[in-house]
């Protein structure tokens, strides 16, 4: 019943995803359920509001993914980077935040799923330095842009691209961005079971 709701959502959206990934988007969910029960990871605990804005609202970010390293600073329960690592399995995804319990379900889930592109790292983006950096740095609701920028800009390679994830279009945090050295692009993201205007991505890249 589940992978047959997400199929149609995935439907809706306009997206194909490789075979097997709709009954992963419905474990992912089922699992988010049972660990919310006992352990307070997110907000959202009935099933369609997981499916629109857990699921598809990662999902609709993934026509912005560059190259194939991907960071998600401030994963949270794993979101966007466990869909978008089940949806994009030849991309390799780090996803970090400083919650420990947080972390925990985003390792089991990939294990549990066998998602061999990601790695879970427990830990604060402006502490965090792992020798590289990524082609693709994503975080959703984390922070304002300035603030974003501040915390995780160091980890955008140069020819790289940050997209942070908002809901509004964010005039306010695009005009504190003036001063910094990065160019900026908004587009709407059309996210089904969501209102139109609600949901926009802010694609940041060095000046």
């Amino acid at each position: 019943m589940e992978e047959q709701r997400i199929e149609r959502a995935l439907g809706e959206l306009g997206q194909s995803v490789p075979e097997g990934s709709t009954g992963k988007f419905a474990t992912l969910l089922a699992e988010l359920d049972r660990w919310n029960r006992r352990v307070n990871l997110t907000a959202i605990r009935d099933f369609n509001g997981m499916l629109t804005s857990h699921l598809l609202d990662s999902l609709a970010a993934r026509q912005l993914l560059h190259g194939n390293t991907v960071l998600d600073v401030g994963t949270g329960a794993g979101f966007p980077g466990l869909p978008l690592a089940i949806a994009e399995p030849d991309r390799h995804f780090t996803l970090l935040d400083s919650n420990n319990k947080k972390i925990m379900f985003v390792q089991h889930a990939a294990g549990l799923l066998g998602l061999g592109n990601v790695v879970a790292v427990k830990g604060r983006a402006q502490d965090y330095a792992p020798g590289h950096r990524f082609d693709t740095v994503i975080a959703r609701a984390l922070a304002a842009l300035p603030r974003l920028v501040e915390i995780a800009g160091h980890l955008v390679r140069e020819d790289g691209v940050f997209v942070a994830l908002k809901g509004r279009y964010p005039a306010e945090e695009l005009e504190q961005l003036d001063d910094a050295p990065w160019t900026h692009e908004v587009m709407e993201l059309v996210v089904p079971g969501l209102e139109p205007g609600s949901r926009h991505a802010v694609l940041l890249r060095r000046a």
